[in-house]
């Protein structure tokens, strides 16, 4: 067994959550999402659709909450060396598919990448100093206005991190030049936070969770309708605004972890929606340039992810059926004791020489798949 090559090897050397169950039946994350406090002025919407971070804007302006003991389960069942959740009737996984439609963001662009410094500010300050702009502010005023507005979007919705109160500076470069920002792939960067997130709280040993954790629950609430809430049938763009308003039990967490658990466990095929988006009511509220080829193309490729000195791998040619694929014997796990060592901390732990070895060696496959 220690010499397979197939083998869920992170079981191993590293305390997976699901080796321990029977040890921790109720543990349960903790998340550490923050809702952006400052108000979507009319006069900011130029500047966030130049920048493709519109819909996402509009996304923040509704209350979520996240339901811990349901994303607990789920994490349990999140494999690092492959992305996906490993589920009674396969594999399954959220994909830049999923976050152009949830999220309402683009996919297609360059990296999200650069010298990571370490200094942030203080959320308050930003509140404080940008929370209202000035009625009778000129055009350059509005302009500072609405790049604060943007990096607290980015800093508390799409890369929030366990500080809980800080917005990291590294964001400075890009509304500096707010002209460029549109031409960068916010989706793939904020899928690649979110797998590097679950894959540290698939850790027994971690407990909180960062990320756009809205996109993951409402993933959840999309693709296992058994899941979802009651009484939130309609929806509009993006499709993760549906599910704003929604409060989660206050009972207890450690118990209806366990209730979740056993529920996912009994999972049959029939029960996850492999295709949600090709419905006619979806197709009536979703925005044409999430349909743009150059972004579509992106959905079925296996290709590095990248947010600053994270990368993670978009391994759809193991959810094949989620775009209406056959799918055909898996490959082997990679090992990703190597990028998961790269996290941006103690020095950055990213090489300059390791980084353009990285970006030279990048790469990006379109699957051809058979249809179902």
């Amino acid at each position: 067994m220690g010499d397979d090559p197939a083998r869920l090897y992170r079981l191993d050397g590293v305390a997976h959550i699901a080796g321990v169950i029977n040890d921790e039946p109720q543990r349960c994350i903790r998340s550490m999402r923050r809702q952006q406090g400052m108000r979507l002025d009319d006069r900011y919407v130029p500047y966030l659709q130049m920048a493709g971070l519109y819909h996402l804007a509009r996304l923040n302006d509704r209350w979520f909450r996240l339901d811990e003991a349901l994303v607990s389960a789920f994490v349990e069942r999140w494999r690092p060396e492959m992305h996906t959740f490993h589920m009674p009737f396969g594999e399954c996984t959220i994909t830049l598919q999923d976050v152009a439609y949830q999220l309402g963001l683009p996919v297609d662009g360059c990296y999200v990448s650069g010298q990571v410094q370490k200094y942030a500010v203080n959320c308050s300050w930003f509140q404080e100093t940008f929370g209202e702009c000035p009625e009778d502010a000129d055009k350059e005023i509005v302009r500072r206005y609405a790049r604060a507005y943007i990096m607290m979007l980015l800093g508390t919705q799409l890369f929030a991190d366990k500080s809980e109160n800080r917005i990291h500076i590294r964001w400075l470069p890009y509304v500096a030049r707010l002209e460029e920002m549109g031409t960068y792939s916010w989706g793939s960067a904020a899928l690649a936070w979110l797998y590097r997130c679950m894959c540290r709280v698939a850790n027994r040993h971690v407990v909180k969770l960062a990320g756009p954790l809205q996109l993951l629950q409402s993933w959840i609430f999309w693709r296992f309708p058994r899941f979802r809430p009651a009484g939130y049938e309609t929806f509009s763009w993006p499709l993760a605004s549906r599910w704003s308003g929604y409060n989660p039990s206050g009972s207890e967490k450690g118990p209806r972890v366990q209730m979740w658990r056993l529920r996912i466990d009994r999972l049959q095929d029939s029960e996850f929606i492999w295709m949600p988006y090709s419905s006619p009511d979806v197709l009536q509220v979703v925005h044409p340039e999430v349909l743009e080829p150059r972004h579509m193309a992106l959905w079925h490729s296996v290709t590095a992810l990248i947010y600053f000195a994270v990368i993670e791998w978009h391994q759809i040619d193991r959810v094949l059926p989620q775009f209406g694929g056959v799918q055909p014997p898996p490959h082997l796990a990679l090992n990703i004791d190597f990028l998961m060592s790269k996290d941006g901390r103690g020095g950055d732990r990213w090489s300059y020489n390791v980084t353009v070895k990285h970006l030279a060696d990048f790469k990006l496959a379109s699957i051809d798949f058979t249809k179902c």
